[in-house]
């Protein structure tokens, strides 16, 4: 499995990541099946949220997994904080309490990395870097980041935090290339000229943030999957196309393309099929050509000025 460093850290992690924001959904025996598959496959990074199933997601990945210290130093888990029903919280109290919950339900003493989930309107960053400081000292989170933040959100943070904030985990998909398409779109009067996240991708680039896709098969915000897609013949066409040039699925060539981004993104995949990750998981093996990956971009509708 490619390795990548991630944001200025010392950590050294899987290109691909194992979302678990559906494992909360199956049974001890069915997790261990999916967590084992990805530790075979070199996958050791393990993505959760507090919200993932209520909390079930992190209990049951713990007994998956069989937590104990010499599969804890093996794997790298990160889990995030900050939402909750019908509003936002990234107060100090809050935050804390949900890493403490989030660790008893892993059954760990620590995380490896901590994000602020979604931006929180009313946020105060003096207690953000308190919260920050309390879990650092007491060993509790060893490395902090966002999700869903733009430059200037991360920037007032900065300010603030001691830490280095070291991912930010942002929608991308071949059918969802927003943080993409303004700086190809650059002095046109396209649509896809708005630059609607402030740069977000060049600004990370240019901070060691390590980006982290998520959702990588859905289009648009959360309507649904690309991939197989009837609605979709002409970015399906592209992907079989490239698929079976390299003896692989189309699954595994989506996430390629995400790979083959020179930004060093990480994917995370959702899949708790452990077949279906066999199978994307040789993305990690493929390098495509600049050419391919603007056939894909522009098959997904994207015109080039």
């Amino acid at each position: 499995m490619k390795k990548l460093k991630l944001g200025t850290s010392d950590l050294s992690v899987s290109a691909i990541a194992l979302g678990c924001v559906s494992m909360g959904k199956l049974d001890t025996a069915d997790a261990e099946k999916v967590v084992r598959n990805a530790l075979d496959l070199g996958i050791d990074f393990f993505d959760h949220a507090d919200i993932y199933s209520d909390g079930k997601s992190e209990e049951v990945f713990a007994k998956a997994i069989g937590m104990n210290p010499s599969i804890r130093e093996k794997i790298i888990v990160q889990s995030k904080a900050g939402i909750r029903k019908g509003f936002y919280d990234f107060s100090k109290e809050h935050i804390v309490k949900t890493v403490e919950a989030s660790l008893k339900r892993l059954n760990t003493d620590y995380m490896d990395s901590l994000l602020l989930h979604r931006p929180d309107a009313l946020v105060e960053p003096e207690e953000v870097a308190e919260a920050f400081d309390h879990l650092y000292n007491s060993g509790k989170v060893r490395h902090f980041g966002v999700s869903n933040h733009n430059p200037l959100q991360i920037e007032l943070l900065k300010k603030h935090v001691d830490q280095d904030l070291i991912v930010n985990q942002l929608q991308l998909s071949v059918m969802h290339t927003g943080m993409i398409d303004a700086g190809v779109q650059v002095n046109t009067r396209h649509d896809n000229s708005l630059n609607r996240d402030g740069s977000v991708l060049d600004y990370c680039r240019l901070n060691d943030i390590t980006v982290q896709a998520w959702s990588p098969f859905r289009y648009g915000s959360f309507e649904g999957f690309f991939v197989d897609n009837e609605d979709m013949p002409e970015i399906n066409a592209k992907l079989q196309e490239i698929a079976d040039s390299y003896g692989a699925t189309k699954s595994a060539i989506a996430i390629a393309w995400i790979l083959r981004h020179p930004a060093k993104i990480q994917a995370i995949v959702g899949t708790m099929t452990p077949e279906r990750l066999t199978a994307i998981a040789k993305a990690a093996d493929i390098y495509m050509t600049r050419e391919e990956w603007y056939e894909i971009y522009q098959a997904a509708g994207n015109l080039l000025p």
